[in-house]
């Protein structure tokens, strides 16, 4: 069968150029996130609303078939729910503001997703440079 992507080298193990990939897209979420705390935005916008965050979402899904039924698959996964609970943290944060009361609790929500991103961030590249799966929630 031919397959635009390329197949893992045997069952369970990715390719380098895979763990390359991955790293490549901590690194542009990283660089999201640090965007944001020496900029002006916060984590969260920067983190979603980003080039760079874009494009690691675009690489994650471009590359989703080269690692299924590898250990990569988690992390794959965990990037991927980052990105898009994110996006729905924002879209509560934008509800809550739209009734006025809920601006406190818009910001507040904003700061913890902020740091939820960050967390996520830096867990999931830890556990991929120690060559570890990401747990499946």
């Amino acid at each position: 069968m031919n397959s635009p992507y390329p197949a893992p080298l045997e069952a369970g193990q990715p390719s380098e150029n895979m763990v390359t990939v991955t790293h490549l897209v901590y690194a542009l979420h990283a660089f999201a996130v640090f965007s944001a705390v020496v900029g002006s935005a916060t984590i969260i916008f920067s983190f979603v609303a980003s080039l760079p965050s874009i494009a690691a979402v675009i690489l994650n899904y471009w590359n989703q078939n080269a690692v299924r039924g590898t250990w990569l698959e988690s992390h794959f996964r965990w990037q991927i729910r980052t990105f898009w609970f994110a996006v729905l943290w924002i879209a509560v944060s934008v509800l809550m503001v739209v009734t006025i009361i809920g601006v406190p609790f818009a910001l507040a929500l904003l700061l913890i997703a902020g740091l939820w991103i960050l967390y996520r961030v830096v867990r999931g590249w830890w556990n991929l440079m120690q060559r570890q799966t990401m747990p499946m929630a």
